[in-house]
C-alpha cells in the first residue's frame, strides 16, 4: 500500500544547472459519484468516480531557471493568457507550501508559469482541477530530470498526489478516461492519496460518451466549494451520505461493465440531486441551483420519457448542467439542446465535450 512518505524523494542522481521548460495540457473532469466533504490534507470523506473530459482543459507552460542566490522563499511569476495574474498567486503560493516536502527543489528555482484555458473564463466551469493537474505534471517532468530512472507508474501516481494537494478533484484529471479517487472496497487499488484509473473493461455504451455543458450561470458562487466541504463536518446526514457514496460506487462499477444505460441515468441523476440536497440541509444552508437549472432538468426528464433516449443530467457544485449521453444519440440530443435548452443558458452558451484520456505533454 502506498504511503505519503513514498512521495518524499531520496537523494537525486542528477542536477539541473540550466534553464528549461515543459508544457502540458490537463482536462477538467465530471464526477458521476460525487465527493462532498473532506478531512485534513485534502483527504476525501467518501470515494468518487469521474469521467475525464477532453475539450475543457488547461494548457500550462512551466519555465524554470536556477536561482543566482540562496533564498528560502518561493519565486515565481504567473501569467494567464499572456497577462500577469496577481490574484492567482496566493493559490500557487499555498500549493507550493503544501507540496514543498515532496518537491524539495522548489525553492532553488525561479519559475514562470504561463497558463490558458480552452473554455471561456468566468464560464462557471471550475478551472482548479485542470489547472492544478497541469501544474502537477509539469513539476513531475522537472523531477524526472533530477531522477531519470523514475518509473512511469510512480510519475503518474505522484502527479495525481500533488494535484490533490492543490485541488481535491484535480487528482482525477491526471490519467484515464474513468478515474476513482478515495479508498473503496469495490476498487482494489483505490486510495485516498491519489486517483486511480478504472481498470475494468468499460462497456462500449460508455466509450466516446458525450458531455454537453450548459452554462446557466457564469457568476461567482454564493458559497465556495471549500466552504461547502467544511459544512459536511457537523452535517446531520453526513454519515448516511458517505455510506451511500460507497454503495453507489460499487453499483457504478457494475453499470460501467454491463453497459446498463437506464441504471446509469438513474444513479448519476440521483447523485447530482443528493449533492445539492447536502447543501440545502447543511447549517448554514444554501442553494447553488438556479431556476433555469430546474427548468433544464424538467425538460430533460420530459424528453427522455417521450423518446426513450437515455440522456441524463449531472451537476457540479454550481448551477450549470452537464448533459450526458451516448455518442449514438448525439445528433438528436444536440438538436434537442438547440431547440429547447439553450434559451435557459446565459448568452445561450454551451460547450460540447466528451470523455478524454487525461494529461498530455505538448512540447
Amino acid at each position: 500500500m502506498t504511503a505519503v512518505t513514498d512521495f518524499i524523494p531520496q537523494a537525486y542522481t542528477q542536477k539541473i544547472t540550466q534553464k528549461g521548460q515543459f508544457q502540458w495540457s490537463a482536462p477538467s473532469n465530471i464526477a458521476l459519484v460525487k465527493y462532498w466533504g473532506k478531512k485534513e490534507h485534502q483527504i476525501p470523506a467518501n470515494p468518487s468516480i469521474s469521467f475525464t473530459l477532453n475539450n475543457c482543459k488547461t494548457i500550462t507552460t512551466l519555465e524554470f531557471e536556477p536561482k543566482s542566490s540562496d533564498s528560502n522563499d518561493f519565486s515565481f511569476d504567473l501569467f494567464l493568457d499572456g497577462k500577469p495574474k496577481e490574484d492567482f498567486k496566493p493559490k500557487i503560493q499555498k500549493f507550493f507550501e503544501r507540496i514543498a516536502v515532496y518537491v524539495p527543489f522548489l525553492k532553488d528555482f525561479h519559475f514562470v508559469i504561463s497558463t490558458e484555458n480552452t473554455f471561456p473564463h468566468s464560464s462557471g466551469i471550475a478551472s482548479s482541477a485542470s489547472g492544478m493537474a497541469a501544474m502537477a505534471v509539469n513539476l513531475m517532468s522537472m523531477e524526472k530530470l533530477f531522477n531519470p530512472e523514475m518509473a512511469d507508474d510512480y510519475f503518474w501516481k505522484k502527479a495525481s498526489f500533488l494535484a490533490r494537494l492543490g485541488s481535491g478533484s484535480a487528482c482525477r484529471s491526471i490519467k484515464g478516461s474513468v478515474v476513482v479517487w478515495g479508498k473503496s472496497e469495490s476498487i482494489k487499488e483505490s486510495s485516498d492519496l491519489f486517483g486511480v484509473e478504472f481498470t475494468e473493461l468499460i462497456h462500449p455504451n460508455f466509450q466516446q460518451y458525450q458531455d454537453t455543458i450548459l452554462l446557466v450561470d457564469k457568476g461567482e458562487k454564493v458559497v465556495s466549494s471549500t466552504v461547502g466541504h467544511e459544512l459536511m463536518h457537523n452535517h446531520p446526514y453526513a454519515a448516511q451520505r458517505f455510506e451511500q457514496a460507497h454503495e453507489n460506487l460499487a453499483k457504478m462499477k457494475q453499470i460501467l461493465k454491463d453497459g446498463n444505460l437506464k441504471k446509469f441515468v438513474e444513479l448519476v441523476e440521483s447523485e447530482a440531486l443528493t449533492l445539492h440536497s447536502m447543501m440545502m440541509t447543511s447549517h448554514p444552508y444554501f442553494i447553488l441551483m438556479k431556476p433555469n437549472t430546474l427548468e433544464i432538468i424538467n425538460k430533460i426528464w420530459k424528453f427522455r420519457q417521450a423518446t426513450d433516449i437515455q440522456v441524463c443530467f449531472t451537476l457540479d457544485a454550481g448551477a450549470n448542467v452537464h448533459v450526458l449521453y451516448p455518442e449514438n444519440g448525439k445528433e438528436k440530443i444536440l438538436q434537442f439542446i438547440k431547440d429547447e435548452l439553450i434559451g435557459y443558458c446565459q448568452n445561450q452558451q454551451y460547450i460540447c465535450d466528451e470523455i478524454g484520456v487525461g494529461a498530455l505533454k505538448l512540447d
